[in-house]
């Protein structure tokens, strides 16, 4: 009975087998979502009015030609025109730069809330899905009553308590938000967890911050990511809210669910539609950038779904 041995290819052996031809490389992980992500129309839609946004933001004093606060009895009611693009407010304000200044109150509110409960739900989550046991068991009974009641409920009761101000819109939407993305960094932790990857980490002695923050989390940060993107829009429409119900941001300082407030009378609503308008306008079209941009991250990151 005869036999072959079978030696190793050589490069230069793969190389005149295939013809000459380079094999082609693999995009990486990262090129392959940037694609995805640019490919997405909404997505980038959306970015793009994010974009937009945060540029009137920073430049606001130079976008909006006047001050947000400034008062002149004389210009009160005036419709929109040269002088004043989106016309002026019961005292004589302009429209347009309390729309344009409501930007950073918005964008800030948003942008902190979220990045507060996403810290606390990032080390509950984690140390809740990796540690286990009688940790898993406080943290999520803790994390089920919080659930049980109407979380913009708990932030009314909190606001009516509390001095409204900027930094307390804050400080609450990010303290009361944190349940849900708790959960879903609990479920990311336990199923990434028993992992071949993690399990070879934990069996060659790996220290446990190690294999939380360079074997796990870079892992489950693609749910994080879009659950906080999305909840960015949520905190924005929560502050308005607040805002509306008198228990937001305070005028002076100008905030579009304040505006929208101010104008909740029927003559207004009747034969003022730029008083209300353009901060609704406003509202709808940032959240609906976010969660286009939510999306987009979510197809991106899921290889299973067809990019839009």
């Amino acid at each position: 009975m005869t036999g072959s041995i079978h030696f190793p290819r050589t490069k230069t052996a793969n190389f005149i087998a295939t013809g000459g031809a380079v094999p082609a490389r693999r995009p990486s992980q990262a090129h392959r979502f940037r694609n995805r992500f640019l490919r997405h129309r909404l997505g980038m839609f959306g970015l793009t009015i994010l974009c937009l946004l945060v540029l009137v933001a920073i430049f606001a004093p130079w976008v909006a030609g006047y001050s947000p606060t400034e008062i002149d009895f004389r210009l009160k009611d005036v419709p929109p025109g040269r002088e004043h693009l989106f016309g002026t407010d019961r005292i004589g304000r302009d429209v347009w730069a309390r729309v344009v200044f409501g930007t950073r109150v918005s964008l800030s509110v948003g942008a902190v809330a979220v990045g507060i409960y996403t810290t606390i739900a990032l080390i509950l989550g984690s140390l809740a899905g990796y540690i286990g046991g009688r940790v898993e068991n406080v943290i999520m009974r803790f994390t089920d009553v919080m659930m049980c009641f109407p979380t913009f409920l708990l932030i009314i009761a909190a606001t009516a308590i509390l001095p409204p101000n900027i930094l307390n819109i804050m400080l609450i939407i990010g303290i009361f938000g944190w349940p849900g993305m708790c959960r879903l960094i609990r479920g990311q932790f336990l199923t990434l967890r028993r992992r071949d990857f993690v399990v070879a980490a934990i069996a060659v002695g790996a220290p446990q911050y190690r294999i939380i923050f360079q074997q796990i989390l870079p892992n489950a940060i693609g749910p994080v990511l879009v659950a906080a993107t999305l909840g960015l829009g949520n905190a924005i429409l929560t502050e308005a809210g607040l805002s509306f119900l008198g228990l937001g941001v305070q005028e002076p300082t100008p905030s579009w669910g304040s505006m929208l407030l101010t104008a909740m009378q029927l003559p207004i609503l009747e034969d003022m539609p730029w008083r209300w308008i353009p901060p609704a306008v406003a509202i709808s079209v940032t959240v609906l950038s976010f969660n286009f941009v939510g999306d987009a991250l979510r197809d991106a990151l899921d290889p299973r779904t067809t990019v839009r």
